[in-house]
Parts: C-alpha cells; sequence; structure tokens
C-alpha cells in the first residue's frame, strides 16, 4: 500500500502534518509494516519501509524529537503517524524534527485507534506474504517483550491471513487470541488430547479433530520438570499446519517465540507469589507473634499486590490427590490448581495475581487473595468450579481432596485459619467422589451429626466438664466469658470479627479468651478444640 493512498482514506481522517515541497515522490512510497513504538531509541526494531504509529509516550520536552526521528529518517521508514491523545496535539518540536529530516508526518485523531489503522493497511498487504508477515510479528515480539502482550500480533494474523489462532492453558482457559474463545468443552478437549499426547511423547504440531473442524496444537516452551506440562501453554491454529509451506511454519514458529517470551514474564510473576506463599508458611510455623506477620511479609507483598502493605484478605485452600494408586505430586498439584482456579469474570472474580502457592510436603497450599471484604470463595461453588476443571485429568480411582479455610482478614486469624483448611480437608478425604471439596461448615456438620449418636447423659457430662468451669466463673464474678466463647466460636474464632460483635476492643477480647482457656486448661487456636465446646454448647 502507497502512502498516498492511505492518506486519502476518508473514515480514517488523517492529517499531513509534513510532506513533501515538492512532488519528490515521497507520498508514493509503500507501506510494508505497521509497528506501534513508544521507544525513545527505536532503530533495532525497523527496517526501512514501516508506517510508525507512536503515541508520543517518549516525548516530554523540547528536543526530545530530534534524536527519535533521525533514527527513523536514517534506517528509511516512509512516514511517522503521531497520535494526539497524549499531548492533545503533535507538538511542535515533532513538527520541526519531521522537516528538517523530510520525514513525512500524519496526525492521528483522538478518535481513530491505532488498530483501526493497521487493519486498514494489512487489509491491503498481499495476503499470503507470510515472510513479510513474520517479519513484523518478529518485530512486534520484541518490542512487545517487556509488556507480555500477544493479543495485538495474533490479532494482525486473523486479520491479515484469516488465521483463528488461540493461546490456551492445559486445563482448556483461554490465555490469549481470538474472540469468541473456543466453547469450554472443545477448549478441554484440546487440553485434554494436548496432555495425552505430550504424555505419550508424541512430535508436535499435534493434530486434532473435534465435531468438524481440524486443530493442530503447538506447546509453547517453558518450565521443565515432573509434571511441568500442567502448567503448559499451547498455541490452537484453527487449520492443519502440516502441509503449510517453510514460509507458513516461519510465520508460526515466530508466534511460538512471542508467546514464550509472554510466558517467561507469566512465570516471573508467579514465581514471586510463590514466594510469598512460602514465607508466609514459614512465618505461621514459627513463634512469630501474629501482628508481626505482616510486617515481616511487607516487602514481599508490595512487590507482588500493588498498593497492599498490610495482611491482605485472603482464604487459604489446602489439597491432597492420588493418582493411579500413588499420591499426586505437590508441585503437580499446585500447578493445577493454580490454573484451575482462575475465574476473571465469575462472582469471586481470582485473576493469577490473587493466588499465591506454595507446597507442604504432599500438600498444596494456596493463598487465595480476596477484591473485596463481603467476598467469600464458597466451597460450594469452589466444588463446581475445580470438579469441571481437573476431572477430566482423573482417572476412575484417582481423586482430588480440597479443604478451604474461611476468609482471613486479620492476620491474627491466619494459624486459625491454615487449621481450618487442613481439618476440613481430612473431612474431605472421607468422600468418595474424585473431586472433594470442604471447608468450615462441614467441620462444624461433621462433629454435631454425631451428637444424636451420643446418649443424653453422656451429653450432659461432656457439657459440663467443658463449660462447668465458665457457667460458675460467670455466676460468682458475675462475667460474661460463656457468651464470650459463643461469639468467638459464631464468628469462626475471627478476633476483629468477634470484638466488633460483642463492642470489645481486640485487646480486652484477647485477655477475655486467655481467661477462657486458663479456667478451661484448653487452648483455643486448636481447631480440635473449639469443635469440642461447640458440641459442648449444641449439647445443652
Amino acid at each position: 500500500m502507497r502512502l498516498h493512498e492511505l492518506l486519502d482514506t476518508d473514515e480514517l481522517g488523517l492529517q499531513l502534518l509534513v510532506g513533501p515541497d515538492t512532488d519528490d515522490g515521497r507520498l508514493d512510497r509503500a507501506i510494508r509494516a505497521v509497528p506501534t513504538i513508544d521507544l525513545a531509541n527505536p532503530g533495532r526494531f525497523l527496517a526501512g519501509g514501516e508506517l510508525v504509529l507512536t503515541g508520543l509516550a517518549w516525548w516530554r520536552q523540547d528536543g526530545d524529537a530530534e534524536p527519535f526521528v533521525q533514527v527513523l529518517a536514517r534506517v528509511g521508514v516512509t512516514a511517522l503517524a503521531a497520535g494526539e491523545v497524549e499531548h492533545g496535539r503533535v507538538p511542535d518540536d515533532v513538527v520541526r524534527a519531521c522537516r528538517r529530516h523530510g520525514l513525512p508526518l500524519v496526525a492521528v485523531r483522538p478518535e481513530t485507534s491505532f488498530a483501526a489503522i493497521t487493519e486498514h493497511v494489512l487489509r491491503r498487504l498481499h495476503r499470503r506474504d507470510v515472510g513479510s508477515l513474520a517479519a513484523v510479528v518478529e518485530r512486534h515480539r520484541l518490542l512487545l517483550a517487556d509488556r507480555a502482550a500477544p493479543d495485538s500480533v495474533l490479532e494482525l494474523l486473523r486479520l491479515s491471513l484469516g488465521l483463528d489462532v488461540r493461546v490456551l492453558s492445559a486445563t482448556g482457559r483461554q490465555i490469549a487470541g481470538a474472540h469468541p474463545p473456543l466453547h469450554a468443552k472443545t477448549a478441554a478437549a484440546l487440553a485434554a488430547r494436548y496432555l495425552a499426547a505430550r504424555r505419550a511423547c508424541e512430535a508436535a504440531p499435534h493434530r486434532v479433530t473435534i465435531g468438524n473442524r481440524l486443530y493442530s496444537l503447538v506447546p509453547v516452551p517453558g518450565a521443565t520438570g515432573p509434571a511441568a506440562e500442567l502448567g503448559d501453554w499451547l498455541v490452537v491454529v484453527e487449520a492443519d499446519t502440516a502441509g503449510w509451506p517453510a514460509t507458513d511454519v516461519e510465520l508460526v514458529d515466530r508466534i511460538v517465540e512471542l508467546l514464550a517470551d509472554a510466558r517467561s514474564a507469566h512465570e516471573l510473576a508467579k514465581t514471586a507469589l510463590r514466594d510469598l506463599a512460602h514465607r508466609a508458611l514459614e512465618l505461621m510455623r514459627s513463634s512469630v507473634p501474629a501482628e508481626e506477620i505482616p510486617v515481616r511479609l511487607r516487602s514481599t507483598a508490595q512487590a507482588v499486590v500493588s498498593g497492599v502493605d498490610t495482611w491482605p484478605r485472603n482464604q487459604f485452600v489446602v489439597a491432597e490427590g492420588e493418582w493411579q494408586g500413588r499420591r499426586i505430586p505437590a508441585t503437580a498439584l499446585r500447578l493445577l490448581l493454580e490454573e484451575a482456579l482462575i475465574q476473571e469474570d465469575g462472582p469471586v472474580p481470582v485473576t493469577q495475581q490473587d493466588i499465591a502457592a506454595t507446597v507442604d510436603g504432599d500438600q498444596a497450599l494456596l493463598l487465595v487473595l480476596l477484591p473485596e471484604p463481603a467476598l467469600d470463595l464458597g466451597h460450594a461453588a469452589l466444588q463446581r468450579r475445580l470438579s469441571a476443571a481437573l476431572t477430566r485429568w482423573l482417572g476412575p480411582t484417582d481423586s482430588v481432596s480440597v479443604g478451604v479455610s474461611s476468609p482471613v482478614a486479620d492476620p491474627g486469624d491466619a494459624r486459625r485459619a491454615l487449621d481450618e483448611a487442613r481439618n476440613a480437608l481430612r473431612i474431605a478425604h472421607a468422600a468418595p467422589d474424585r473431586v472433594t471439596v470442604r471447608g468450615p461448615e462441614d467441620l462444624t456438620a461433621h462433629v454435631l451429626s454425631l451428637l444424636p449418636l451420643v446418649p443424653a447423659e453422656a451429653r450432659r457430662a461432656f457439657a459440663d466438664r467443658h463449660l462447668g468451669p465458665l457457667r460458675d466463673h460467670d455466676h460468682r464474678h458475675r462475667t460474661d466469658l460463656l457468651h464470650t466463647l459463643e461469639a468467638f466460636l459464631g464468628c469462626d474464632a475471627s478476633w476483629s470479627r468477634t470484638a466488633a460483635r460483642l463492642h470489645l476492643h481486640v485487646n480486652s477480647l484477647r485477655h477475655r479468651v486467655a481467661r477462657i482457656e486458663q479456667l478451661t486448661g484448653t487452648d483455643l487456636t486448636r481447631l480440635e478444640t473449639r469443635l469440642d465446646f461447640l458440641a459442648a454448647l449444641r449439647a445443652l
């Protein structure tokens, strides 16, 4: 496409600010590529013949334009198209620099998107000029390496070649690519077929037919190690690439390289989050006072969760699994749960940045950050989500058991919540389903379901043994320890929620609970103790 043809396109509304003083043919130059560049020194990404789109993020003051434009002119770009959104208009400094170097300059009005210009140009390029397009993709790979945003390049391919290209996770979740996404069952079937091929060491690309559609699946290079394929990305091309010519295969190779860069950035973010989970677990095991935990985590949390410098409200998720008669390696289960828990458009949105995961022996341990105080993952909703994501990977005798805590809003509740999740996991182990999720309400129901089986006299004796010291103390000293205990258990042992319910300062509540523990000779940080007291209260 020629520059003058682009300028004559009325719907784009482009304005030529700097053009040739004479008819020297510069407006007849061909446009061979349309990169978007906002780097101060773009030379290494250009080969000549480009229409360079820029939002002018690199321009801050007079003099900034000269080195930028000088590089463009030296390389031999066709023209510079500058957006007016960043500064309200194209700065005079840019106009003067383009005039000095004889580089055509085009103003792009705010209502015209760069995507619209790119689409218009690429639709007019030769549809099978794949070698040139592969170069475009390679340049975009270099430009986007720091931002890890492959969607724009995949969209260029769709518009120019008519190829629907998507990137899926090992659970079938769409990470990038054409919209609308594949049907959930189709995506899951493709991911399952991909994993089967990987485990059978079949050579890529893998050809899969779903219904009457043929797909080619290509792995994106990434992590290695046991069960590493559970964290894989795969490129899905809605075509048979087996018979493609070398130039077309080169195009796919460039796409995969770009996606490998994006995956590296993705893995780096997950590594930081896993470090947060690991440090949190170590602190909860230590003798560090609960109120010091967020202080110890602060430097990590600030690096991982932007703007969070206190304990982030979260829920603990603990899981174990059996696969072919053996324990599922905790690292594999962690990978699978990290992926399966992501649901960006659900009632409780969960993104990759909301999940900090680690392993503890045979268990996968995840901290899921909750975006709003009123939200709760809910073990019933989580049961449905994980069943849909995990069942397809499990054989008839395989299983995954999951325990979930109640939300943790205060670091003082962290150890209690982790204990709660692990005890819910024990209840989940007893279920016959392949995927079972249990939460704190299941623990209560489990204990209370046993009470009718206990003789009335034994129930009264049990209640007297646990609650008698508190009743006697309340009667003699006119205290309210029994009511405090009921409120504490009713608030899932949360210090902040119990203090609010009783209209007490947290320190006053701590003194009361310490007195309850002293009188009864118990430790209310232990879930077993709290369940005993709960059963005693219900046995009255």
